[in-house]
């Protein structure tokens, strides 16, 4: 079986084909008009998702060595995303499993995050994941693959978020989370504190405006000639009390859900201080960390057709009428 799978909720045009179970090609278009806004512009996404998304996928079959005569199913993302950036890549999708007819998958965004860490192994449920992006912290637990209880969210910015916002208040570029990443190696994170906020709130939500704001009041108070020649410790005082929020959390989770495997997903798992961090907690606790490639924790088509795989074997194909859905949530099942 042949599964395309289409990506495009956001600033990455995004195509891959499985074969099986087995990824043979994922292409990632990453846009770089937005670096100058310091974000992503909707307008922008959508029209350069128009203009890239036909060259991504006929590259994504071409390294593939197939055609699109023999894609099986084409999977793409419903949501959650920007609207017209989404309605690109499903409305491209779809036409193409009209015009082949062949079925189609429509696949939530969260939940294929969650399938990137299945493309290279298997991992045993129940288990823990934390999805972390630009967009957003999540954190659930796996009764088994398609089933989801929400533990926790966070109630202002995502952990990424803070991190582009940072890095967009010194002009340092976008995405911001790379960019700190880097420039924080070099760095002494123990140098310059910033608040750790809801560690002790009883339950599992996070929240990043604190640290945000504190970054920016801190900022603001010592100068720019400061700053820049503290950037490295600065920035890693940042990132630290980034990544301390995150991992604190599923250490509470944990002691809560005792279980054998913790799954760990979305851009800001690319992060070098946070896969040092969760590898380190993961050990001491004798618990398997699983956290995707580099690659496949941006977005990225491979995560949409793998859950695309999972989805048709025990749903069916979706209905061609189906429509983007902007602010769509992973469905919660179970109690």
């Amino acid at each position: 079986m042949l599964v395309l799978g289409i990506e495009t909720s956001c600033d990455e045009t995004s195509a891959a084909v499985f074969r099986d179970k087995m990824l043979v090609s994922n292409i990632v278009y990453s846009q770089s008009v937005h670096r100058e806004y310091g974000g992503v512009v909707p307008e922008l996404a959508s029209r350069a998702h128009i203009r890239r998304i036909i060259p991504v996928v006929d590259e994504a079959i071409s390294e593939a060595g197939v055609s699109l005569a023999d894609i099986d199913i084409i999977g793409a993302t419903v949501g959650p995303g920007l609207v017209g950036s989404l309605l690109v890549g499903l409305t491209f999708a779809k036409t193409l499993c009209f015009a082949l007819d062949i079925p189609f998958v429509g696949v939530n965004h969260i939940e294929a995050h969650i399938f990137s860490s299945l493309i290279y192994e298997d991992i045993l449920t129940p288990a823990l994941a934390l999805v972390v992006s630009g967009g957003h912290t999540e954190l659930h637990l796996i009764p088994e693959f398609g089933v989801y209880h929400l533990l926790g969210r966070t109630r202002d910015d995502a952990a990424g978020e803070c991190l582009d916002k940072t890095s967009k208040f010194l002009g340092l570029g976008y995405p911001g989370g790379p960019v700190i990443d880097k420039i924080a190696r070099e760095g002494d994170p123990n140098r310059f504190s910033f608040p750790r906020a809801m560690l002790e709130s009883g339950d599992l939500d996070f929240s990043f405006s604190g640290i945000k704001t504190s970054v920016i009041d801190f900022f603001t108070s010592s100068g720019e000639d400061f700053v820049r020649s503290n950037l490295p410790d600065i920035l890693a005082g940042v990132q630290e009390a980034v990544v301390d929020s995150l991992v604190e959390k599923l250490k509470q989770a944990h002691k809560i859900y005792p279980v054998s495997d913790i799954i760990v997903v979305g851009g800001v798992a690319a992060n070098s201080r946070l896969r040092e961090k969760l590898a380190h907690f993961c050990e001491r606790r004798g618990v398997k960390a699983h956290i995707p490639p580099v690659s496949l924790c941006t977005d990225n088509a491979a995560m949409v057709a793998r859950l695309a795989i999972f989805l048709f074997e025990r749903n069916g194909s979706s209905p061609l009428s189906i429509s983007a859905v902007p602010g769509l949530d992973i469905i919660q099942k179970g109690d």
